[in-house]
């Protein structure tokens, strides 16, 4: 009997994942809700912003909300025209600034985006915010905070039924959303993969150019990063980040794409 539902399962699994990353087209396994990743999400948000006040009308908040709502357009336009506005169904998309040291920025599922004031001197310009949101709400667009929890709990769908695996009150799918959002009385630090964090690159390079920003801002951005960055790093296959140098690399293959898409002035 446990045989035939594990293979039950795995028949599940192969129906309810089988997605593509838009415009990379990556295969990923994907197997929890969209709408539930969406809950969690919108819960955590508010409570970050209970704990760290977003900062409002001053030119820098007013430049995060604008860049922000440029590339959610920009990205919406975009996916209505590829038939997959389903993508972003549901998001309810926000975009704050806060007070912190920290060269940071975020987006979680369903478009709540948070940018730290430490990563603005790193962006300078408003080109090099907007690389830098284009990052993060394509790994929102990517789904792949989804990615990881479905993942994580592939071997543990085997032997239990679907539909308390991947209940919403399933109390350890919020553990593990937690886990890798970073939620807590800290201030967030995601973790992605470098797959995850290269194809957010590119992803994110053309979003920017859609939205009406110089891609190659991304670039300079990232040469950016690398002069900033203190110590020694880390061996890369040692390290869940791509370095500075290998980002800048595939970036500027992805620069001639990007560059169809871009149109000063937009």
């Amino acid at each position: 009997m446990k045989k035939v539902l594990s293979l039950l399962l795995i028949g599940f699994l192969a129906v309810t994942s089988c997605h593509r990353v838009p415009l990379t087209g990556r295969k990923q396994f994907i197997a929890f809700p969209a709408s539930q990743m969406q809950s969690m999400a919108y819960a955590e948000y508010a409570k970050f912003k209970t704990q760290n006040r977003p900062i409002n009308g001053t030119a820098d908040a007013q430049m995060v909300k604008r860049v922000g709502q440029r590339i959610s357009s920009a990205v919406t336009s975009y996916l209505q025209s590829k038939n997959l506005s389903k993508k972003v169904e549901g998001f309810k998309w926000e975009y704050n600034l806060v007070e912190s040291p920290q060269a940071n920025a975020w987006c979680m599922p369903g478009g709540k985006i948070a940018v730290y004031t430490g990563i603005l001197p790193i962006t300078k310009t408003e080109a090099g915010l907007a690389a830098v949101m284009g990052h993060e709400v394509a790994h929102a667009i990517a789904k792949h905070g989804n990615e990881r929890m479905s993942k994580a709990y592939g071997a543990q769908l085997v032997g239990a039924a679907a539909s308390t695996a991947l209940s919403i009150n399933n109390p350890q799918h919020v553990r593990t959303f937690d886990q890798i959002y970073g939620i807590g009385s800290q201030l967030k630090q995601l973790r992605w993969g470098r797959k995850q964090e290269l194809e957010a690159d590119e992803m994110g390079m053309i979003f920017m150019a859609k939205a009406g920003y110089n891609p190659a801002e991304a670039i300079n951005l990232w040469r950016r990063m690398a002069a900033s960055s203190k110590g020694q790093k880390q061996p890369e296959f040692m390290s869940t980040h791509p370095h500075e140098a290998t980002r800048i690399v595939e970036l500027q293959k992805v620069l001639k794409r990007a560059n169809f898409y871009y149109r000063p002035g937009k």
